[in-house]
């Protein structure tokens, strides 16, 4: 507390209270309290200062990534520090009592413009990916009073969902700190009628999950030649005999012969989609979106017909590398396919992200069952892209510090040699003896690579991954469908007839909606209207039709014969794309 001597002789308001506990001086603040001021001129000035420093305040004292507070913090200013921009909510709490947050980005009517939705937290163990989504957020809203981004504000919405799984992400910060990917739904995962009895535990109690290596002449597990603090699967048919047994840190507490297999974690948000859904498989739940977090998005998104396309933070990774068009996979009854269009679309956003972000040596993704990002295009049926923005990077081996190329491909080894290289310390912790009570009389090790770190970044890199993924999302956006009329032609023919031609292009890079949006029989089609009076007649033509999804750069032509003088307006427009009206004389 503040030491000046007026601070308790002048009561303070609710707005100097939030400011003394975010550690600001009480004296400055408790004499400009709003129980000082004379008028609301004042108290509008003080607000908006406040709002002003309060955002500050949080981007520059986090200096790790954020938990659900900071994270709550972080969008409650944004909301009041643009409210003609940003409209925040809760769409949903998690069994575990927490929210999920929901940021609308946009001016006027947002739900009437095309919209791209941005997705993090999917994973609960990528922490990056929260911080990507809401930091994109706060960087476009930092440049919000830029002409570029005024004009993109004004034509499209951006709905961004910063974290999918809080009730993971929160293992990051516990007393013991485990990567968790399920919610608090209580599961078990081992089927044996108990639940959540075997959980991990931190043995050498450094606040750290790790692994235990078990010298076993019947484990599978040898070292690595290359870096023997890692641990590499012995391969028999190159004679190699594994000598360890390789578990993650803890013990066996309901003595069924497995370690850790039924903790506190129970469904993950990111397989318990729909789409490709597998059962019985640990943290996929019982049935498909049975969580109220995935319902709760997914019944939102469905009434979101202005969606054209989803961005997801997370393990997937269409956008280094795009999808194949795979002809069979589009045949068969269940599409496991892209359709050629929409994987050609995918190319196309691919080659914008690889040059925006710079990013390269990706490695390859496989995706889980239930996936959201798959779910994303085979059940929502819009172009959905997905990217963990961070991979560990490859490094030649340093002369200077006698290193020698690796003969095995293993991820920790390589972890570790980039870190050494980028001075980064404090992420391994080394293989420690314990007395263990399920291996009595057999060498037991705890220590290895500390969680989180191989899919997440030390925090000070975080700011430009968001800011290269921020500008990606801008250029992604700069490459949405959008409508134009254009040759249009008026020809007089006989007995007061005119004969009116025209094209529907769109001018944008990206496709109206996909094809298997064709497929789906959900998504909004481009409806034509024109608008007559009593006096004119159609001939030929449709008064009011709707068109198939049209590629980018590509049209549609359209004629009508119509009877009657005056004028006409013709209007072309979906969710997805705007809207455009232009008016032709007969």
């Amino acid at each position: 507390m503040c030491a000046c001597s007026y601070v308790v002789l002048i009561p303070l308001c609710n707005i100097c209270k939030i400011l003394i506990g975010f550690g600001l001086c009480n004296c400055f603040f408790s004499i400009n309290c709003t129980h000082n001021l004379n008028n609301m001129k004042k108290l509008y000035l003080f607000n908006f200062f406040f709002l002003f420093l309060l955002g500050n305040v949080l981007a520059q004292n986090q200096q790790d990534y954020s938990n659900n507070s900071t994270l709550a913090q972080r969008v409650k200013a944004l909301a009041a520090k643009y409210p003609q921009l940003v409209k925040s909510k809760s769409l949903t709490q998690t069994i575990g009592g927490r929210d999920i947050l929901m940021l609308t980005i946009g001016t006027g009517k947002t739900e009437q413009k095309p919209a791209v939705v941005v997705v993090g937290g999917v994973e609960g163990k990528h922490l990056l990916g929260v911080e990507m989504a809401i930091g994109f957020a706060e960087k476009l809203m930092a440049s919000s009073t830029v002409d570029s981004i005024k004009t993109l504000l004004d034509k499209q919405t951006f709905y961004v969902f910063p974290n999918m799984s809080p009730d993971a992400t929160e293992q990051y910060f516990a007393k013991a700190k485990n990567e968790r990917s399920g919610n608090a739904t209580k599961t078990d995962d081992d089927r044996d009628g108990n639940i959540n009895e075997d959980d991990s535990d931190d043995l050498d109690g450094n606040g750290k999950i790790t692994w235990m290596r078990i010298a076993d002449p019947t484990g599978k597990y040898k070292l690595n030649t290359d870096d023997p603090r890692s641990l590499l699967m012995a391969d028999a048919t190159k004679g190699e005999i594994g000598k360890y047994i390789l578990l993650p840190e803890g013990i066996d507490n309901d003595k069924d012969g497995e370690f850790n297999e039924d903790g506190d974690g129970g469904v993950a948000f990111n397989k318990n989609s729909s789409y490709n859904f597998k059962p019985f498989v640990a943290g996929a739940g019982e049935y498909a979106v049975s969580e109220k977090e995935n319902r709760a998005l997914f019944d939102w998104l469905f009434d979101a017909f202005n969606v054209y396309a989803v961005v997801t933070f997370g393990p997937t990774n269409n956008l280094s590398t795009p999808v194949t068009f795979n002809a069979p996979g589009v045949a068969k009854r269940i599409i496991t396919s892209w359709f050629e269009a929409d994987a050609k679309a995918n190319a196309l956003v691919s080659e914008r992200y690889n040059k925006i972000t710079k990013t390269k040596d990706a490695p390859k993704t496989q995706s889980e069952s239930g996936d959201f990002s798959q779910w994303g295009y085979f059940h929502y049926g819009r172009l959905s892209f997905s990217t963990p923005g961070w991979w560990v990077p490859k490094v030649a081996p340093d002369s200077a510090r006698k290193e020698k190329k690796f003969n095995n491909e293993d991820a920790v080894a390589s972890y570790l040699r980039w870190a050494t290289g980028q001075g980064i310390t404090n992420t391994f912790t080394p293989w420690k003896a314990v007395a263990h009570p399920d291996f009595p009389g057999q060498t037991v090790e705890v220590g290895g690579l500390d969680p989180f770190v191989l899919i997440n970044p030390p925090y000070k890199m975080v700011d430009g991954i968001v800011a290269k993924h921020t500008d990606f999302i801008i250029g992604l956006a700069g490459m949405a469908p959008q409508l134009d009329l254009i040759n249009v032609k008026t020809e007089k023919v006989a007995d007061g007839l005119t004969r009116v031609t025209l094209k529907v292009m769109n001018t944008g890079d990206l496709p109206t909606y996909t094809k298997i949006g064709d497929r789906s029989y959900f998504l909004k089609k481009i409806v034509v209207n024109v608008k007559s009076n009593a006096n004119q007649t159609f001939v030929s033509g449709r008064k009011t039709q709707t068109l198939e999804s049209i590629q980018g750069k590509e049209f549609k032509e359209l004629t009508w014969l119509i009877k009657g003088t005056g004028k006409v307006t013709i209007e072309a427009g979906s969710p997805t794309t705007g809207s455009k009206s232009i008016e032709v004389s007969l």
